[in-house]
Formats: C-alpha cells, sequence, structure tokens
C-alpha cells in the first residue's frame, strides 16, 4: 500500500534558530514555529488556535536559517514527520515527540525580519522593500538565492 508524509507548514518562528554542526562537519538547525488558526465556535464566537511544532533543516539549509531567521520571522517549510523517541533521565520512562524534518524553507516577508508584506503601491513608493529574501531548495547543496547585486552582507 502506498503512503504519503507530506507537511506544508506557513508561520513564525516562536524563537532564534539552534545551529550546531556534526562530527562530519553537516550543519544541523532546529527552529520553533509557531501557526494560527482562525475560526468561529458553534456560539459563533470567532477563536484563536495555535499550534507549536519543533523543525529540524539539515546542511545549507540550516546555515541559511542561522544566518536569516530570527524570532518572529514568517517562514514556509515543506517536510516530513517524524517521530523521536527517548528513556526520559529523570524517570526512566520511554519518551516521544513528533518533529518536521524539513527538506525545503522559503524565507518569507521583509528583510529587516517583520511579517506583514506590503501591497504593490507601497512597494513603487520604496523600492529598497522589493527585495527578494534568499530562499533554499532541498535535494541539493546549494542553495537558490535571488539578491540585489549590490548587497554586500551576504557571504558568497
Amino acid at each position: 500500500m502506498a503512503s504519503v508524509n507530506k507537511v506544508i507548514l506557513i508561520g513564525n518562528c516562536t524563537r532564534d534558530p539552534e545551529v550546531r554542526y556534526t562530527p562530519k562537519g553537516t550543519a544541523v538547525a532546529d527552529i520553533g514555529m509557531a501557526m494560527n488558526r482562525y475560526f468561529s465556535s458553534d456560539g459563533g464566537e470567532k477563536r484563536e488556535e495555535t499550534t507549536f511544532v519543533d523543525v529540524t533543516l539539515w546542511g545549507r539549509q540550516a546555515e541559511v536559517a542561522g544566518e536569516y531567521l530570527k524570532k518572529g520571522r514568517p517562514v514556509y517549510i515543506e517536510g516530513r514527520l517524524q517521530m523521536d523517541s527517548w528513556d526520559d533521565k529523570n524517570t526512566g520512562q520511554k519518551r516521544t515527540k513528533l518533529k518536521i524534518v524539513g527538506e525545503q524553507m522559503q524565507l518569507l516577508g521583509s528583510r529587516d525580519g517583520g511579517g506583514g508584506g506590503s501591497s504593490p503601491q507601497q512597494r513603487e513608493e520604496n523600492p529598497q522593500s522589493n527585495q527578494s529574501a534568499p530562499q533554499s531548495s532541498g535535494g541539493n547543496d546549494g542553495a537558490q538565492f535571488e539578491t540585489d547585486s549590490d548587497d554586500d552582507d551576504i557571504p558568497f
């Protein structure tokens, strides 16, 4: 029987990424994300529900996340679910946690970190806000980036 394990998320970072390296030098970044859901209850009351998830990124995507993502910054993640299990040191009980392994990432929003976008009219009035954010695509070690040629702050 066929199966699918695919997750698509758009949300905001709940903390700055934690980047570390394996003994072989591969970058690993852990980020927290929050996604909001708005709905009306049976009584017609407007409600909001927030879901928090942990995401792990590997390789060049982890490095890009460490450099460009900050708490509050919006991000798009495509990935897969993975169940982690371990023995709790304090109680000795078996623990499990469902997390996302990110396979593709795209930075959203403006470069200065704010969430919302701007209207086309605002972009025409302020050409600096029309810069594309770096984006990383899984499947190869070289990330794809779209930047203006006068950016000296990108290290490649």
